[in-house]
Parts: C-alpha cells; structure tokens; sequence
C-alpha cells in the first residue's frame, strides 16, 4: 500500500546520531530512501513515512533492536511545538489526551488511545498501518517513546502495573526490561502499557496556563498544515500511481491537479520533494512489490512501471536499492 503519510526529519535525524557515534556514514544509512544531506539541513523539511520506514529498515539490518534504543532517546522536546504544549498542561492526563488528538505531530504510525479497565488506564497503540516487517521495531519504538514521554511529563518514572506487545518475544527479550519495569506479556491483542488511574489527574510540573494556550493555537494550525498537505500529496500519488505505465509529466499533472507546472513545482519543493522524486519513488515501490508478490520477467515490470527498456529499470532500480532486480527478487 502506498502512503501520503508526511512526517517531521526528527527519527531520521535521531537514527542519523545514533550511528554517527559508531563511525557509520549517514550514506549507509539513507540509501534507498531520497533524503538527502541537504535535506537534514533544513528544519522545515517534510518526508513520508516511506522515505522513513526506508532509513529505519536500513538501521535495523544494522541492529535489530534499535527500536527500543531509538525510543529511549525520543524526549517530550523533540516533538517541537507539540512537546512544550504538553509540558505546559495542567495535568498528565490533559497531556495524553492532547497528544493522542495530534497523531500528525507525534509522527505515529498507531492509532493511540487510552482504556479505563476500573483499576487501570492502559496507554495503547494499536492498528498499525505500516510495513509488516517493521511492525517489531514500530511497536518498541512507538512504546518506549511513550513512556519517555510520560515520564519528561511528571519530572520522574512513571510506575507501570504491566506492558504487552502484539508480536511474540523476541531472543533479546531481556532488553525490555530496562525500558519497561512490570510484567510484559507478548503476543497480545495490541501494544500497551497500564499505569495506575490516580496519575491522570496528577498536576504537571511545568503546567502554564497562558503559555499552554498559545502552544495548543500554535499545534492546531500546524496540525491543519499537515493534514492539508497530507491530502494534497495523497491525491498527487493517486494520480502517478495510476499511469506510471505513462507517467503524465510535471505539465500534465498539473492540469490533471488543476494548477499551472509553477505552482505544482513550488509546492513539492516546499515539501522537499519534485516530480521525479515522487515519480521514483512510486516506482520503486511498485517495482518491490510486484518483485516479491509476481512471478512477471523482469523485462515485463520494465514496461508497467513506463520503463522503455529493461537496462534503463535496472540501473534505477539499483540506484534505488543497491542491488540488482533479480537479487532483490532472489
């Protein structure tokens, strides 16, 4: 499935650092997704959550439990406007509520919610979305930032009655313990962690009435930025993604968006993106696809993906990916 998901640089940047201090290059780690250096430079740059799941996979082929290590290092303060309209509201559960209203800033790729059982109040993440090979390291990262987020909120650990996780252990299990102190339990219905009810009404420490007003303002419109943009790339990828076979050309999809070739360039180029870059990157996603689900000759994709030789897919593809479209098939 192809998604118009845009999100902020902050993961990226974090798995970036992460790396750096074991002497790996930033090329290793962006290959295949086209964020560039110039790219990171820019705080304002939006990617898709392709362009992400693409450096996370590259970093978990490294380590495969980087997720909860990344998690651990996700701070109420990487999330910008979002992360002082938390600290600055009047209680922990104000809080959550107000982050599970803005998943677009959180960068999640679940939909959040919390569940009163009588006794507890489990934070939970649930419908993933995303890759299904990623969805392990979506559900530690997506959990541990949870509750670094939570405990930057209250000024302290908060105290957790029990954890679970959809998927089944993994051999580094032991690992869980050092972000989750309770009782985890694997292959349940969702991922989730339960917290005694008392603490949502639990006054934050930083809790500022007036900043906390212009903070929520501040969020609400750029939340309204991301879902229109959100809606605007959707509809441009629905486009592409039905005539890659014939791809209509910058011109042409500007008159099938109804705008002129300039103001269509100058959006993608706020976004950090073009009109190639869409265009391969649609392609390339097809190209995986139909390489792992299809038995089609290569030769065959070439020409659905509007690739007038078989030569011309390969060289991109492998600029794509790094390797060959018979090896990546194999």
């Amino acid at each position: 499935m192809l998604h118009s998901h845009l999100t902020t640089l902050n993961a990226v940047s974090l798995i970036l650092n992460t790396f750096k201090a074991e002497g790996l290059s930033s090329e290793a780690l962006l290959a295949g997704s086209g964020i560039s250096a110039a790219d990171l430079s820019r705080a304002d740059t939006r990617i898709t959550t392709n362009q992400e799941m693409q450096v996370c996979a590259n970093a978990v082929a490294l380590k495969r439990d980087i997720g909860l290590e990344l998690g651990r290092r996700m701070h109420v303060s990487c999330y910008g406007i979002l992360g002082y309209a938390l600290l600055t509201c009047a209680t922990f559960g104000d809080a959550l509520r107000l982050a599970i209203r803005y998943p677009a800033l959180l960068g999640t790729l679940f939909e959040l919610s919390l569940e009163d059982d009588g006794e507890r109040v489990w934070f939970v993440a649930a419908d993933y979305r995303e890759s299904p090979a990623m969805a392990v390291f979506n559900a530690e990262f997506c959990l541990v930032s949870l509750k670094v987020i939570c405990d930057d909120l209250l000024g302290h650990p908060l105290p957790l009655l029990a954890t679970r996780f959809e998927h089944a252990a993994p051999d580094y299990r032991d690992s869980y313990a050092e972000h989750f102190n309770s009782p985890l339990h694997f292959a349940a219905k969702d991922n989730a962690f339960a917290f005694d009810q008392h603490w949502l009404d639990q006054p934050l420490p930083l809790a500022d009435a007036i900043t906390h007003q212009a903070m929520a303002e501040r969020c609400r419109k750029q939340n309204l930025e991301f879902t229109g943009r959100q809606a605007w790339l959707g509809r441009i990828r629905q486009l592409l993604s039905a005539q890659l076979n014939a791809a209509p050309g910058l011109e042409g999809l500007a008159q099938q968006m109804k705008c002129s070739p300039r103001t269509l360039r100058r959006h993608l180029k706020d976004m950090g993106s073009s009109y190639q870059e869409l265009l391969d990157e649609l392609r390339f996603e097809r190209a995986k696809q139909m390489l792992c689900e299809d038995q089609l000759p290569i030769y065959r994709i070439a020409e659905t993906l509007g690739f007038s030789e078989t030569a011309s897919f390969r060289h991109a593809f492998v600029r794509w990916s790094g390797v060959a479209p018979s090896q990546f098939r194999a």
